[in-house]
């Protein structure tokens, strides 16, 4: 059996990049990597997956949807699907993350998220996805996601499994809440559309400048979500007034949208991908040694005790005050991944 090494050294050698040198870029929770090539002034990106299936052949077909959008995702120079490689457009080093962090006004950034986002809920159809079985993200989904708090967080937070009657609970305040949620309006869903994954192209205009990058996960699901994900982000904090700002921003947009169908919509699905992120940064820490995800479960904590405060969360905030109430969240911080 050929090994992984000369699999990758075959694939770049037949387009031309054998003797590139070779860069390891910053991973992310999965299993995929990158690398950096350059070839002389030509730089290009290696992804290698171990799920060609799952990372490789959706990110080809959404990657082909985006660019008859006019939206901006790498090209794609070269494909081994059945072998998890690509060989992707470099766009360089201009993450959002890494701009704001050099005193780039944010409020230009997000406006371009935003401004790139809106396109895309304005000019998707479902129909230029036919060609792939995209996921949709509807009720069921979002509410099999969120079990996973029941899974992991409670017995690490409680020292002891979920009852039964706990679980069903659990899933009957959210099938309370999210199937509304989910009807504010279908669109191509990123699922992780913040600004690690958002890159500023200079010598693009309009929308096209805001580089798309990690979205081999989307799927067909509610326009609220990918809001969310940018406006209250897991791994650093959103000023409340910028966050504002950009959903009047969007929503201006859109203006036979229902502001307060919207505005509920927002905060259910705010409330599940909170909840989902809480059991996943866990689950990294307790099953991967992953300790790096701690530092962020106090925010994520926080952005979703303000999604249970709403009026619409009332079943999801009674089940956790009853079953996970605040003095039961903290001690995870201090646990040790198994061995």
């Amino acid at each position: 059996m050929t090994e992984r090494p000369e699999i990758i050294s075959n694939f770049l050698s037949t387009h031309g990049w054998g003797t590139a040198l070779r860069d390891p870029l910053a991973g992310d929770a999965s299993a995929r990597r990158y690398l950096r090539l350059a070839r002389g002034n030509e730089r290009a990106i290696l992804m290698d997956s171990p799920n060609p299936a799952e990372d490789v052949v959706p990110f080809i077909a959404i990657a082909d949807i985006l660019h008859r959008l006019g939206l901006s995702a790498p090209e794609i120079k070269a494909a081994q699907p059945d072998d998890g490689l690509l060989l992707l457009e470099d766009f360089g080093d201009g993450t959002f993350t890494r701009l704001i962090a050099q005193a780039t006004d944010p409020a230009e950034l997000y406006r371009l998220a935003v401004d790139a986002l809106a396109v895309i809920h304005r000019d998707f159809r479902p129909d230029q996805a036919s060609a792939i079985d995209l996921p949709r993200y509807d009720a069921d989904l979002f509410i099999a996601q969120v079990m996973l708090l029941a899974d992991v967080y409670v017995p690490a937070a409680l020292g002891r499994a979920a009852t039964v009657a706990e679980r069903a609970e659990l899933e009957q305040a959210w099938r309370a809440t999210v199937p509304d949620a989910v009807e504010i309006g279908t669109s191509l869903l990123h699922r992780d559309y913040h600004v690690d994954n958002l890159m500023r192209l200079p010598d693009r205009a309009g929308p096209a400048a805001c580089g798309l990058l990690d979205f081999q996960n989307a799927g067909l699901g509610p326009i609220s979500y990918d809001l969310v994900s940018l406006l209250e982000d897991a791994r650093r904090d959103v000023p409340t007034p910028l966050a504002t700002a950009m959903l009047d921003h969007y929503l201006k947009g859109f203006p036979d949208l229902d502001r307060d169908a919207f505005h509920r919509s927002y905060a259910v699905l705010g409330a599940v991908r909170h909840t989902r992120i809480v059991a996943v940064f866990a689950r990294l820490h307790l099953s991967h040694g992953r300790s790096e995800y701690l530092q962020h479960l106090p925010r994520v904590w926080r952005l979703l005790e303000a999604k249970l405060a709403e009026p619409a969360l009332a079943p999801v905030r009674d089940w956790f005050d009853r079953t996970l109430p605040p003095q039961a969240r903290a001690p995870l911080l201090h646990l040790k991944a198994s061995d």
